[in-house]
């Protein structure tokens, strides 16, 4: 009897006990026998503009090269096109509507007006030039921009510049500031013909609104065009008066040659502001990029 209970002792020692969640993983290991018991890890807090995974994300790369956008000479540029394209296409057509008006009304003999018609012909040239010149000039100025604030804000790994770098953007800078100081010469001198034909449009405007009781008559008042200096004054007739003046202002010419000359200041006016812009925006790039060029080499002595 007493070997008989020490016996059923030592059996209900060696019996486990076997709890429920043991008997549920027991239960998934038979099922799915090929797979392995779930090991959590911990998850690094998100930091800066990095992923749970170490990997940036869609978003955190999209503002990363936004923020390598240099903003004022992509203002700068846009500025710049519109300017010059206002400028040289409304300037060349304004010119060749200049010179019908011109033809018909005022210089009736070709040799009295044909260095003035070279000249005109001469600026249509050089409107095809600017418009050229300053196409390629933008989309450098752009390409230097992103290159100048990419290398400010360090996007691409640590600071690094050369001294043909910096003599490359000293370079746009000081040219920038040459085509500044030459575009106010232009924005100056398209003023002119807007001065000239505005002064046409109220005297005419001065016909049309003429009293009735008036003592003078409406063929007194004249435009004489050799005053301007643009013909000679052997010019015939080099002027226009009362009707025939009055019917020059009703032609189209007359109109589209007036408000396509204000255009073409505006134009210029617009350019004007583009190359400040552009004068600030590599002036600070430059002055930035030399600054930490000294003190990249500071820190390396």
């Amino acid at each position: 009897m007493e070997t008989a209970a020490e016996e059923n002792t030592e059996q209900s020692q060696d019996k486990k006990v076997i709890t429920r969640p043991e008997m549920e993983i027991g239960r998934y290991q038979w099922m799915y026998r090929s797979s392995r018991l779930h090991q959590y890890h911990h998850v690094p807090a998100l930091r800066g503009k990095v992923s749970p995974l170490g990997i940036p994300g869609c978003f955190e790369c999209c503002i990363k090269c936004l923020g390598g956008v240099p903003y004022a000479s992509l203002v700068a540029t846009i500025l710049c096109f519109s300017g010059v394209a206002l400028f040289c296409g409304c300037g060349h057509v304004a010119l060749a509507g200049t010179i019908s008006i011109l033809e018909q009304h005022f210089s009736t003999n070709a040799t009295d007006h044909a260095m003035l018609t070279e000249v005109i012909k001469l600026m249509q040239y050089v409107i095809y030039g600017i418009a050229s010149f300053f196409f390629l000039y933008g989309i450098i100025l752009l390409a230097e921009g992103f290159y100048t604030t990419s290398a400010v804000k360090e996007l691409h790994g640590e600071f690094k510049t050369t001294i043909c770098g910096r003599c490359i953007s000293g370079m746009f800078v000081f040219l920038t500031y040459v085509l500044g100081v030459a575009w106010l010469g232009v924005f100056g001198f398209s003023a002119v013909p807007v001065f000239m034909f505005y002064n046409m449009w109220s005297t005419c405007e001065a016909i049309r609104s003429l009293p009735a009781n008036m003592t003078v008559s409406a063929d007194q008042i004249c435009v004489d065009i050799r005053q301007y200096g643009i013909i000679s004054w052997n010019a015939v007739p080099g002027r226009a008066c009362g009707s025939v003046l009055a019917s020059m202002c009703r032609t189209s010419e007359f109109d589209l040659s007036y408000h396509l000359f204000i255009v073409a200041c505006a134009g210029a006016g617009a350019t004007v502001i583009a190359l400040l812009i552009y004068m600030m925006a590599t002036t600070y790039n430059y002055a930035v990029l030399k600054f930490k060029s000294r003190e990249d080499c500071c820190t390396k002595f």
